[in-house]
């Protein structure tokens, strides 16, 4: 039996590619695959497992749950966020949570800038007024543009750079606010750093890239929304709960900012009483920012990567808990 092993306990809707078993294989690494609901399945198939894999948003890694996968020294998080996994426990217990942001950064910067110019040229409502019959340019009329304009990015990770970089022929004023953020990498993009009140209260475009932790949960919400200027548009590509909703409809319904692009909700599938469903001054999409024609395979690519990483003994290409002392003896990669 091979003395490394990783169970994959959560699939989100995949199917395990042929070549994954095969690479496994190849580096003598054992692999256990079960869609795992419970405590016990997950006690099952992965309480011998030296790494815990998770695809997606996929639930079953709780933390009253890490008990009953005592080899564990690794979970992967297949994509960027990790508020799915229970990150504080897991690096008490000396547990490295790694995740594969590099299979989706590209797509949602991409998503990003998507609906920012669906909100800001009213593509969506031109469209539906065209499918009408209705030939009328003043029935949506694009009231805004992007030279010399503000663009805020609240966090400065590697997905607001992207932006960052995509955007830089439209002669745009980029802030960010990020208390982790890189002043060097800032610097290269023409980036300007600056608190988040200044961020909101200068910006004509506000766009969110924060994981969702305790300290980011409704970082947009009622005092936020106030500091925005009438004619902003707020979009959201991050995580649905970074937003306060009830506090964006009110702001959206009175007129206190404009309009926003959204593909990401506080409960999600959204539901079909959400107010947000009705206004004409927002574009939704369905959590797809992060999908494009190469996700699929770069996630799997770069998860596999990642636990084969591990199982060398080497840190991971991306982990989320920089403090941790690993239970196990990793060097950098």
């Amino acid at each position: 039996m091979p003395a490394f092993k990783v169970a994959l306990v959560g699939l989100d809707g995949q199917s395990v590619p042929g070549w994954v078993y095969e690479r496994f294989e190849r580096e003598d690494i054992g692999f256990a695959v079960r869609e795992c609901v419970s405590r016990e399945e997950l006690a099952q198939t992965a309480g011998d497992a030296d790494v815990v894999w998770v695809f997606g948003s996929h639930r079953c890694v709780y933390a009253e749950n890490l008990d009953v996968v005592p080899r564990c020294g690794a979970i992967i998080r297949t994509g960027s966020g990790t508020d799915n996994v229970p990150v504080p426990e897991a690096t008490a217990r000396g547990i490295v949570v790694a995740n594969t942001p590099e299979g989706v950064s590209d797509a949602v910067a991409e998503h990003t800038i998507g609906l920012l110019f669906a909100c800001m040229r009213q593509i969506v409502a031109q469209d539906k007024a065209v499918r009408r019959g209705v030939w009328n340019r003043y029935e949506a009329w694009p009231g805004w543009h992007l030279q010399g304009q503000t663009l805020g990015l609240i966090g400065f990770g590697r997905i607001p750079q992207f932006i960052s970089r995509k955007l830089k022929g439209f002669d745009l004023t980029i802030l960010a606010c990020d208390p982790y953020g890189n002043p060097e990498k800032a610097a290269e993009l023409g980036v300007r750093f600056t608190d988040l009140d200044q961020l909101l209260s200068e910006s004509d475009y506000v766009s969110v890239h924060t994981p969702l932790t305790e300290a980011t949960r409704h970082i947009i919400g009622e005092r936020a929304l106030r500091l925005l200027k009438p004619t902003a548009l707020l979009v959201n590509t991050s995580r649905g709960p970074t937003v306060d909703e009830t506090a964006l409809v009110r702001a959206l319904k009175e007129g206190r900012i404009a309009g926003a692009g959204l593909d990401v909700f506080e409960t999600e599938p959204i539901g079909s009483d959400n107010p947000l469903l009705k206004m004409d001054n927002v574009v939704l999409t369905p959590h797809i920012a992060g999908y494009s024609d190469e996700t699929t395979e770069n996630s799997w690519r770069l998860s596999v990567e990642t636990a084969v990483d591990f199982a060398r003994g080497r840190f991971p290409r991306s982990y989320v808990n920089r403090e941790v002392k690993p239970r196990w003896l990793l060097v950098p990669r």
